[in-house]
């Protein structure tokens, strides 16, 4: 699984000479200094200082959003970006911030309505571009996404991210060739990158080359050591190796890291599985499933614990999920149990 990343717009002004306009950009300034400094409670008060001479001050509505942001008050950032456009339906920068907000509470369609606004106004935004490559893979519009991250690097043939989310998309679409020209172009950009060694170990996994995806994954924990979504790959690796102390370690490591990565609830699954607990296995890959459908052979792993635990109907359900998602995994004898 590849981890993400966002940006969350941040607005200075320039001086002017009028004293209210002075105190306004005096209190936005120092607030914007503390918010840098993470001293997160001290630039907002500084915002509500400008605020509170000027109630539609846009910047200080957008930077008060951000840093509710930068706090994780995710809802509590979209109220003010909201203001913020209220004050001035101009303002490019809160739909943006707001979209990027949308986008991590998984509200993709309204990510996607702001994206359009701004490009409607500025329609070679790069960063717009990539948002929208962003939420589009969310939505499994693989396609789209490509396009988008296609346009995002044509305007800014300088980012190394935008490559490799290029890549991770061409991953998705088994395009594995078109995924590692990507990255070796992206290595060209920024060799200290650890998602190129990720997205690289990702692709090995998929064509069964296990020593080459842990000499790529150890080389994105170089770079990132103990980093979660990259520590979980690895444990999937030693899974697949049946090592499987090594595997829990690190899946276990993930887990204490970030409780919220369904994909690692389903590798502790496929590990209990092959320690024969088929109730732990069952608990943790129903969890998985629930945090997220579209989990690589999530319904594969969970109809085998299914299967193991005597629930036969569930597990040939499941089943036909797997082979709906076209993971390729039923052997014979599982598809003639289930007819």
């Amino acid at each position: 699984m590849q981890k993400t990343a966002i940006l969350i717009l941040l607005i200075g002004i320039l001086g002017c000479s009028e004293s209210k306009e002075s105190r306004m950009q005096k209190f936005l300034l120092k607030g914007n200094n503390e918010i840098n400094n993470k001293n997160y409670d001290q630039g907002i008060s500084y915002y509500k200082e400008a605020l509170r001479i000027d109630p539609c001050f846009t910047e200080a509505l957008n930077n008060l959003g951000t840093a509710y942001f930068k706090q994780d008050k995710f809802e509590l950032a979209l109220t003010k970006y909201q203001e913020a456009i209220n004050c001035n339906p101009d303002y490019l920068p809160a739909f943006y911030n707001r979209a990027n907000t949308n986008y991590l509470l998984k509200e993709y369609f309204s990510a996607l309505k702001d994206l359009d606004r701004i490009q409607a106004a500025q329609p070679d935004t790069a960063i717009a571009y990539f948002t929208r490559g962003l939420v589009q893979t969310k939505l499994r519009n693989f396609d789209l996404a490509k396009t988008a991250f296609e346009k995002a690097f044509v305007l800014d043939d300088t980012n190394v991210e935008f490559l490799v989310n290029l890549a991770n998309v061409k991953y998705y679409l088994k395009d594995y060739d078109g995924a590692k020209s990507d990255l070796k172009k992206a290595e060209t950009l920024d060799v200290s990158e650890p998602n190129i060694y990720n997205t690289l170990a990702l692709i090995a996994i998929a064509q069964n080359k296990m020593d080459e995806a842990l000499v790529q994954i150890n080389k994105a924990l170089k770079l990132v050591p103990s980093e979660p979504y990259f520590m979980n790959n690895r444990g999937y690796i030693y899974l697949v190796q049946n090592r499987l102390d090594e595997a829990v370690e690190d899946i276990n490591t993930s887990l204490s890291t970030d409780s919220e990565n369904g994909w690692a609830y389903r590798n502790k699954g496929i590990y209990y599985l092959m320690k024969d607990d088929y109730g732990n296995a069952e608990r943790l890959l129903l969890q998985a499933s629930k945090m997220d459908s579209f989990i690589d052979k999530i319904h594969f792993y969970l109809g085998m614990a299914y299967l193991k635990n005597g629930k036969q109907a569930l597990a040939c359900e499941h089943f036909g999920l797997s082979e709906e998602a076209g993971d390729g995994m039923l052997t014979a004898n599982l598809i003639k149990m289930c007819q």
